[in-house]
């Protein structure tokens, strides 16, 4: 009885530390504006108000989002789009980014998203494209289903490109991913705009 006891009580400890651990090195997305950076640090003001500092991570990976073309969605792009739901209950994206071939299958699949409340985050191939007068409309192909997501005129059309640190300058608009390592808090990642310019997703 005492032995089943023990291992009982070893495995809720095991069970404990991976939940601890896993909520370490989950990552948070932190959108804001840099308030000063240097070889070590970044500090962002982040949409709430809010003052974080955070120290960069080993091998920390800069990616510049910048505008494209509309017309850069194209059938068997593979594309992501945070959107909302409208009132009928579809989807009207928000922004539209389209990956690089390179990056095709990065994070494929229809998720929530923190964006704003209720949005969600579609990852997946343009698989047919209907235009409209003010918008057009994407069916979008994942491993596990698809979605019909309307794209509104107008609104921010965008891709990334590898960068650098010399993008991080202070008034920069960026989405930090944020990691807790070691009980400090680290900038995993960083996507930035250029010139002011905000990264819409």
């Amino acid at each position: 009885m005492q032995r089943t006891f023990q291992k009982l009580m070893t495995g809720m400890a095991i069970a404990v530390a991976l939940v601890v651990s896993h909520a370490a090195n989950a990552q948070v997305r932190l959108r804001g504006t840099i308030e000063r950076v240097d070889a070590k640090t970044v500090v962002v003001k982040a949409r709430d108000g809010s003052v974080v500092p955070l120290a960069f991570a080993d091998g920390v990976r800069v990616d510049e989002v910048l505008p494209v073309d509309p017309g850069a969605i194209q059938e068997g792009t593979f594309v992501g789009t945070t959107a909302v739901p409208r009132g009928d209950g579809s989807l009207s994206a928000v922004e539209v980014h389209v990956f690089p071939e390179s990056a095709r299958g990065t994070g494929e699949g229809h998720r929530p998203w923190d964006l704003q409340p209720n949005s969600t985050m579609t990852n997946a191939t343009v698989e047919k494209i209907t235009p409209g007068s003010n918008d057009r409309t994407l069916t979008l192909r994942y491993k596990d289903g698809e979605q019909t997501i309307r794209v509104p005129n107008g609104v921010p059309i965008v891709t990334m490109k590898p960068g650098n640190r010399s993008l991080l300058v202070p008034g920069a608009k960026v989405i930090v991913f944020e990691q807790v390592v070691n009980g400090q808090p680290v900038a995993a990642r960083i996507l930035v705009g250029r010139d002011g310019f905000e990264p819409p997703m």
